[in-house]
């Protein structure tokens, strides 16, 4: 009776713990926090000094004991602790905005697919180690699916790319599984890497991340555009150590991702190479849908659709898709439950 009563006015969260941004899910009332995956930390005292959005505002702006860090790398957890922190941050920010004190709460997380158990052993305890009573994983890509309403448990095929921050995520999902994925480690990070090291090869300039994150929300493309776009990109000159600027257009962003651009696509063209042919059929008539930040790029389903012949789009809202999936999965967690990604150490719900 009281176990039943508790499950009523619970408050189980579904958490996106991206390379880039978090999102939280609450049970009931939709994703509630959407912050960056960015800690600040004291190095002399070790002590976190802030996290989320406040934190991102130092990057790049502080002194050197004061280092702003991001917990995950590629998708996975790269400092325990940290993420540790950051998890139980988020879980008392939705606690003190629902004013819950009633059980703490059941947390589902999206994580990318092909993790290692040791991996998964880590996101789970650092949720549990963070306030959640039990920690269950879902695969981004599934996640993202259930987000953008295709019928994964349905005996038909759909294919899902969610490209991320640290990774992009590609498969193909039927009843309810995967069943044929790729995780790969290039997606909006690297895009920034690429266009820190054009800037640094074309200009001399040296940009930091967040310049060079403006510049792919602003002029860049998967394909060429009807109009030509320019951006006013600031920065230090290599040669002479001075501020200096430099106009930047569309095309030449477009030059700058093009590397990381084309091993997207051919990871997508090798993961439908081994779809069985009664699943191609079903993709073919309705075609894949890309989720995550990359989804917003200018032209990229464009770009697919040339390099694979088959129909592609983009999922509502592309950002908050694994979050919205993890928030479909918390809100009917018994009936959906075979969804979640089995584990040595046990997840089922009860």
């Amino acid at each position: 009776m009281f176990d039943s009563f508790y499950k009523k006015f619970s408050t189980d969260i579904g958490i996106d713990l991206g390379t880039a941004n978090t999102l939280v899910y609450v049970k009931g009332k939709g994703i509630v926090i959407n912050e960056p995956s960015v800690v600040a930390i004291n190095q002399r005292t070790k002590q976190i000094l802030a996290i989320g959005d406040e934190a991102r505002r130092m990057v790049g702006r502080t002194p050197p004991h004061i280092v702003a860090t991001r917990p995950l790398v590629d998708g996975v957890i790269s400092d325990f602790e940290v993420t540790e922190a950051m998890l139980r941050y988020f879980i008392d920010k939705v606690h003190n905005q629902t004013f819950s004190f009633l059980r703490r709460p059941r947390v589902v997380i999206g994580i990318p697919s092909g993790v290692t158990e040791v991996e998964k052993r880590a996101v789970i305890d650092a949720a549990v180690n963070a306030g959640a009573a039990r920690a269950f994983l879902i695969e981004e890509p599934m996640a993202a699916a259930i987000g953008s309403r295709l019928p994964v448990q349905d005996p038909t095929g759909c294919m899902i790319v969610d490209i991320g921050g640290g990774t992009a995520e590609i498969a193909v999902i039927s009843l309810g599984g995967i069943v044929i994925s790729k995780s790969i480690r290039i997606a909006g990070d690297e895009m920034n890497e690429n266009i820190i090291q054009y800037a640094r090869d074309k200009f001399n300039l040296l940009i930091g991340v967040r310049t060079a994150e403006e510049i792919k929300i602003r002029i860049g493309s998967a394909y060429p555009l009807n109009e030509v776009m320019t951006l006013e990109v600031r920065g230090r000159d290599l040669l002479t150590g001075l501020p200096k600027a430099v106009i930047m257009n569309d095309t030449q962003a477009r030059d700058a991702l093009s590397h990381s651009l084309k091993t997207i696509v051919n990871n997508i063209k090798a993961v439908i190479e081994g779809i069985p042919p009664e699943l191609i059929a079903d993709i073919m008539h309705r075609g894949m849908v890309l989720a995550g930040g990359g989804a917003l790029l200018r032209g990229f389903d464009r770009l697919i659709h040339e390099a694979t012949d088959m129909p592609v789009s983009v999922a509502e809202d592309p950002l908050t898709c694994v979050a919205r999936g993890a928030g479909v999965v918390v809100e009917s967690l018994e009936t959906l439950k075979d969804v979640l990604l089995p584990t040595e150490f046990g997840n089922v719900p009860r």
